[in-house]
């Protein structure tokens, strides 16, 4: 999306950068794209006297003496600071990558990374995420309030959780083939609570199962409903390895998929190695049960966590999804999309299906079909929503 007319006219600009030409040379490319208040800085320590004032986007080069870049990113956390930053660097590309999830760590609101010298076009692409994203003057956001154990029992309990779906989309003919089932909860005070407040809560506390139990059966009654309206879609749902203990877990998927009319084929379950598997042989023996019964097994966010290639020696996916981390601007990094294109060849090698997640561009659609992905989940398709709202994109999307 281009950056819009006057977009930056009313923003604060803090350029942060030991040359004075480059101060310079960026502070006329900022002007030039319409930004009135730009500041100059010459070091880090500078800075940090001047963000307190005000800035609503700081561009920071990485290597300067005295205090550095990566030292000020560090220093910037403890300060009122409720801006965006992006990153300048001469550095080679993988110091810069590196920097870049660096700052994310610290909870800051990077809107990316460049290499110098910067192009009025770079600048002008990573500056557009302050509209699509409001990421300007937006304090940094900090964990969210985790959920009390009486308020998540009465949550599930008054039947609040409500499930959302991301279609997953077939490179090579642009079909939706699969959906994953991402549960919300419609809490009567907060609003919409993301699953980061409540699923630790679930897990910790033994209510996994019972949320997962109704998760699972909305989202199978959805899918149902969709071969129903004559659409073949496949419904992916996140099993905790904290459920892979339930010895009934494979004859409770089957015959809840079987009263909605899904054979056990239209069933995916998607297992992210947060947390370690205690108990390996009660989780091999369902896993195995599973497959048995002809339901499709996701490796998620592979690359991250334990999910890693022992798993994929023992345990019988048939899917691997690829993480965000290594789609995401792949094109632009060279580890990234090293990765990403061993991650395919190794998952065509073991027969695998495989999903890059988290594409956001046509150019992570490009490279990803470029590689020979086979289903691409990612705000470059859609983003999670209701299924009424579902129905109506895929109505859109078929058209």
């Amino acid at each position: 999306m281009p950056l819009a007319p006057d977009a930056l006219a009313p923003l604060t600009f803090l350029v942060v950068d030991d040359e004075a030409f480059m101060r310079t040379l960026i502070s006329r490319v900022l002007k030039g794209l319409g930004a009135a208040t730009v500041i100059p800085c010459e070091d880090g320590r500078a800075a940090l006297d001047i963000v307190p004032t005000g800035a609503d986007v700081i561009l920071c080069d990485l290597n300067m003496p005295g205090m550095d870049g990566v030292e000020f990113l560090r220093h910037l956390t403890q300060t009122p600071f409720m801006g965006a930053v992006v990153l300048i660097s001469g550095e080679d590309q993988r110091v810069l990558s590196t920097a870049e999830n660096l700052a994310k760590a610290h909870d800051l609101n990077v809107l990316g990374a460049l290499s110098k010298p910067i192009t009025p076009a770079g600048l002008s692409d990573l500056l557009a995420k302050l509209g699509d994203d409001g990421l300007a003057g937006r304090r940094r956001q900090g964990p969210v309030d985790r959920i009390t154990e009486d308020d998540l029992r009465r949550g599930i309990e008054n039947d609040d959780l409500v499930v959302f779906f991301q279609p997953k989309v077939r490179v090579r003919d642009r079909k939706v083939v699969g959906v994953e089932s991402l549960v919300r909860w419609q809490h009567q005070t907060r609003g919409l609570v993301p699953p980061m407040a409540f699923i630790p809560v679930a897990e910790d506390l033994g209510l996994i199962d019972a949320l997962t139990d109704s998760v699972y059966a909305k989202a199978v009654r959805q899918g149902g409903r969709w071969l129903t309206a004559g659409h073949d879609i496949k419904v992916a749902v996140n099993i905790s390895v904290d459920s892979l203990t339930r010895f009934d877990l494979p004859e409770m998927i089957v015959a809840t998929a079987a009263a909605e009319g899904l054979d056990p084929s239209h069933i995916v379950l998607e297992v992210t190695e947060s947390r370690l598997m205690h108990d390996i042989r009660s989780s091999l023996e369902i896993l195995t049960r599973l497959r048995l019964k002809g339901v499709g097994l996701s490796i998620d966010d592979f690359g991250t966590g334990h999910s890693s290639l022992h798993q994929l020696k023992r345990i019988p996916f048939t899917e691997l999804k690829i993480d965000r981390a290594f789609v995401f601007g792949a094109a632009r990094d060279p580890a990234a999309r090293a990765i990403l294109d061993s991650s395919v060849g190794l998952a065509r090698s073991l027969g695998m299906s495989t999903v890059a997640e988290g594409a956001e561009t046509q150019e992570d659609w490009d490279l990803v079909e470029s590689l020979g992905v086979d289903m691409v989940q990612g705000y470059v398709v859609a983003k999670p929503m209701p299924a009424d709202q579902f129905d109506a994109w895929l109505t859109a999307w078929e058209a």
